[in-house]
């Protein structure tokens, strides 16, 4: 009994297993001509057997390339960049190519760590969804030859790379002028850190709206910080305890709109646990003392359409849309992640062609989509 083999078949092994030259079993992985068809066979049958896999990552170094990018985005949990993750993807395999992902969590060093190690990588080009205004580090990597598209962000000052955006200031300018036309003047805004990039191009969008309805911007109705689920509870309370609380909201991302809701139901429900309609909430505080907030469902008149009764009295719009938005009622200003990775990749493998040329930056429209509850009059 032979000694069994350790390690992966190589084709050196598929030769002897098949009695032919090593020059022969390349011409079969590699489907060149020139090779007796029983031979054919016999050095594929051998393939089979032994479970021989071709070497690519060698063969495209030998032509200068890997067949790979990296994309590094926020979160890959996150439902918006897995829609931007996958349309990548697509175009990467109809390019003959595949991706690494990785995740920076908003932080800027592991950007640049995640980047570098895909450089190192050899990776023929990048994705890049900044988390930092710094991309100083990627000098040396162009001067090499390798090519970046950024995408949702634009990036560093001083970096000249092709970048493809949403809309984000017209999206949120759109979304409050929505909420002003249904009779709002006091709009609550709720965004991500002011760190980011699309962040503060939505607020700007909040403040035109405001400016050009003659509406003034008033600080204590703007809250902006980490979506998570206890700050954003805290910031809706202290919204609805002000002396003159807001009758909508507007979110400025999906995962902001999705806590708020969370948040919003708790406070709907806990009214209608102590019958706040009932005893109308003497001085917009309950007298049964369940809660410090106003009671919007006692000012709006209670249960509406669209589930308002859920939403605490308040017409909200948010900005992207999000699993089951549709079934909830919830307007949002919709963005396509889809065809921010599918432009992306598009524009990085025109790059990877050969096409030269000045960095490009190109902003993709968003759209409003009205379901209901930013269509609720104060």
């Amino acid at each position: 009994m032979g000694e069994k083999r350790s390690g992966r078949p190589t084709m050196n092994d598929v030769a002897a297993a098949a009695g032919v030259a090593l020059k022969t079993v390349s011409r079969v992985v590699n489907n060149e001509p020139g090779v007796n068809p029983a031979t054919a066979e016999r050095v594929q049958a051998a393939i089979d057997r032994l479970g021989y896999r071709r070497n690519d990552s060698a063969r495209t170094l030998r032509r200068g390339r890997t067949a790979s990018i990296g994309l590094v985005i926020e979160d890959v949990a996150d439902p918006f960049y897995s829609g931007l993750s996958r349309a990548v993807e697509d175009v990467a395999l109809r390019n003959d190519h595949f991706v690494f992902t990785g995740s920076s969590g908003e932080d800027p060093a592991r950007e640049r760590d995640l980047v570098l190690a895909f450089c190192a990588r050899q990776v023929d080009g990048l994705i890049i969804v900044p988390a930092g205004t710094d991309h100083g580090y990627l000098a040396p990597e162009f001067d090499a030859g390798i090519k970046a598209v950024f995408a949702d962000r634009p990036p560093g000052a001083g970096c000249r790379a092709d970048t493809v955006l949403s809309d984000n200031a017209g999206g949120s300018r759109t979304g409050v002028a929505h909420l002003i036309a249904h009779g709002h003047r006091r709009i609550g805004f709720l965004a991500d850190s002011p760190a980011i990039f699309t962040a503060v191009e939505r607020l700007r969008g909040y403040r035109e709206a405001l400016a050009a309805a003659g509406l003034p911007y008033d600080e204590s109705l703007v809250a902006m910080g980490p979506p998570d689920q206890e700050r954003v509870r805290a910031v809706v309370e202290r919204l609805l305890a002000l002396p003159d609380p807001p009758t909508a909201l507007f979110t400025g991302n999906g995962r902001t709109t999705v806590a708020t809701l969370r948040v919003l139901d708790a406070i709907s429900a806990r009214c209608s646990a102590y019958h706040c309609s009932a005893c109308r909430c003497s001085n917009g505080r309950c007298s049964n003392d369940h809660g410090s907030v106003r009671h919007g469902a006692e000012r709006h008149g209670g249960t509406g359409r669209h589930g308002q009764g859920r939403l605490a009295g308040l017409a909200l719009v948010g900005f992207d849309d999000f699993e089951l938005a549709d079934l909830l009622g919830i307007t949002i200003v919709a963005q396509d992640p889809s065809r921010l990775g599918l432009t992306a990749a598009e524009m990085l493998f025109r790059r990877l062609s050969g096409h030269a040329g000045p960095g490009l930056r190109l902003e993709l429209p968003t759209r409003l989509i009205e379901r209901g509850s930013g269509e609720t009059v104060p």
